[in-house]
């Protein structure tokens, strides 16, 4: 792909356009009239196409909201490279997506191959090294590619170091800031090389803080030893050994690396965030660091920055601090919004051409990104739609890959409890199971898993943890054989379901996941009680198991907990179920190892 030749010097403008992703998540025809936009865009409006084109704007990020089938998947990338052939510029968009794999994935997990997530894959670690992590590279950049995807915001090299991070936990590989390096890197070389560009995320670091950044700015209290050692080391190395093509900036405050201060729109007197700060961006990453890709910011509608500044103030500060490109900069939900991208644009121009970001700088940034552009296929290899189609439906969650994606299920099962491979009962000898579940999906997955691989008939009775009616539970408890319990802790966050969009629905979620707790502290001391055999299932971060641990016989860590939109499909993304049923049956020896410090039991 070369640039096109009747362009010689863009102008300023066209600079600015190439260094912002929009996100196209939601789009109503007419400006609702109560809240927010709601309705997704799954096919991409003429006012949209316009924006693309007449701004020569640079990328594109998707959500699962913009996401339901092949065909309309192929056809909505499709639409929006030919958006962008149509620009002066002629530059292919990035199109990019968060699909981490685990916690968060944006395609439907029925459809594409989501695997159990990096926690998973750290807990294979002492038995395949980064088998695993270069397999999940090579299955996300195939299905991605194939859609017409072409930048994948992954992996994740925070050093997950803090049991009460509410954000990162099992997004990480683990605790250790070398086996994250050799664990990230591994990915991010199998991404790239399929010609998938990689991100890694979220620089300096994530992986110590209990505050989520799309709520809040964290800080991290690190010495500078500290962040070298830990925070920046899986980057240090990345960088060195294998080119990633982006990395992301996390919104957090380090004040050991800079302590300078910004006064908010509030006016508050604050210390400036990663995303903000020159001496992070340009003096550790470009100078220390070496990097010499392209800077992308986390998403800009995250209250560690919205909270702060106004819009425009965050994309000016981002590009002076040396970003490349802003996420998600402003909303462009009706067409009542559209202006606001015009508007910005004239700010920054005005920005620029005032002198307070440097010409020549602007100049560079754009150069990152068109040679970046240059180096990776972003356009889809298959010319014709329905050659594309075809290609892509033959890849996306093929045999070959829900065989990956179970395998890893399956190796990083970590039986935590008993400390030695023999269990005090067989669950194969039982008659009637008793499911503790946090919700119906979650026991149909289950339930499901264990009739399908059992040489025997279950009877399985469930409680679901989001019930409210639990006078029949010690009727349920008395009557079971076995009790097998689940737990995910902790809650959802919006990285999760997608982000800022979804405020309005945290409060719901968290009130959701108090009841659940207490409705399953509520059932422990009865199972305890009554004296059954009990299976605790740790089903997303394991540090769960100092709290849950001593009420079981046997303790499993799965490190995932996601179903497909059908629980109970065999081979059709619901792997961590069917590796936890084969487990509890004892058909295959359990090799993972924890990858972090839980309390009590590997401290």
């Amino acid at each position: 792909m070369a640039v096109n030749p009747a362009v010689k010097e863009p102008n300023v403008r066209q600079m600015l356009g190439q260094k912002l992703m929009l996100d196209l998540r939601y789009y109503c025809e007419q400006a609702p009239v109560n809240g927010q936009c709601r309705t997704p865009m799954t096919q991409l409006p003429p006012q949209l196409a316009a924006l693309i084109r007449d701004y020569d704007i640079g990328g594109v990020i998707l959500f699962a909201e913009n996401l339901h089938s092949v065909a309309q998947i192929v056809q909505l990338n499709r639409d929006l490279q030919a958006a962008a052939a149509a620009a002066p510029l002629k530059l292919p968009l990035f199109i990019s997506i968060d699909q981490e794999g685990g916690r968060v994935a944006r395609l439907p997990r029925g459809l594409a191959t989501s695997f159990a997530g990096n926690m998973a894959i750290g807990a294979t670690y002492a038995e395949h090294g980064t088998a695993f992590a270069g397999e999940v590279g090579k299955v996300l950049a195939d299905e991605l590619l194939s859609l017409g995807i072409n930048l994948n915001f992954a992996p994740t090299i925070d050093v997950n170091v803090n049991p009460q991070n509410p954000v990162i936990n099992v997004r990480a590989f683990g605790e250790s800031a070398q086996q994250v390096a050799e664990l990230g890197g591994a990915m991010t070389a199998a991404m790239q090389q399929r010609g998938m560009i990689a991100a890694l995320k979220h620089f300096p670091g994530h992986g110590d803080t209990e505050v989520d950044s799309h709520l809040g700015l964290p800080r991290v209290e690190h010495s500078i030893e500290q962040i070298r050692n830990v925070d920046l080391l899986p980057f240090a190395q990345i960088i060195k050994q294998h080119q990633p093509g982006m990395i992301m900036t996390a919104h957090i405050q380090y004040p050991a690396l800079d302590s300078s201060t910004f006064v908010s729109k509030a006016g508050e007197t604050m210390l400036k965030p990663a995303t903000l700060s020159r001496k992070i961006l340009h003096g550790v990453l470009r100078e220390e660091l070496g990097y010499s890709g392209v800077i992308v910011t986390d998403a800009l509608d995250m209250a560690g920055i919205s909270k702060f500044f106004t819009h425009t103030e965050a994309v000016v500060q981002t590009f002076a601090a040396g970003a490349d490109i802003a996420l998600m900069p402003v909303k462009l939900q009706h067409p009542g919004e559209l202006s606001a991208l015009a508007s910005l644009l004239n700010a920054l121009e005005t920005v620029v051409n005032n002198g307070a970001i440097a010409k020549a700088e602007l100049r560079d940034s754009y150069q990152r990104i068109v040679a970046l552009k240059q180096q990776y296929p972003l356009l889809p290899a298959q010319t014709s739609m329905a050659k594309q189609i075809q290609q892509a439906q033959q890849t996306l969650g093929n045999a070959a890959h829900r065989q990956t994606e179970l395998a890893l299920a399956k190796a990083a099962i970590t039986q935590v409890k008993p400390a030695t491979p023999g269990w005090p009962f067989k669950l194969r000898d039982s008659k009637k199971l008793l499911l503790i579940m946090p919700d119906q999906m979650k026991v149909q997955a289950l339930a499901a898993a264990l009739q399908h691989y059992s040489n025997n008939h279950f009877v399985i009775d469930s409680i679901s943890l989001q019930q409210t009616d639990l006078t029949q539970a010690a009727a349920q408890i008395t009557a079971a054989d076995v009790v097998i319990s689940g737990f995910i802790s902790p809650m959802q966050s919006l990285a999760d379901i997608g982000g800022m969009d979804d405020l309005t629905g945290v409060t719901n979620i968290a009130a959701a996941y108090q009841r659940q707790m207490l409705q399953y502290e509520a059932l422990l001391p009865q199972i305890n009680a009554q004296q059954k055999p009990h299976v605790f299932l740790s089903l997303r971060a394991p540090y769960d198991i100092s709290r849950y641990g001593q009420d079981a016989d046997v303790v499993l860590a799965a490190y995932g907990y996601n179903t497909a939109e059908d629980p109970a499909a065999m081979a059709a993304g619901n792997a961590v179920y069917e590796a936890l049923a084969q487990a509890l049956l004892g058909q295959y020896r359990l090799s993972g190892k924890l990858p972090v410090t839980v309390a009590g039991y590997n401290d």
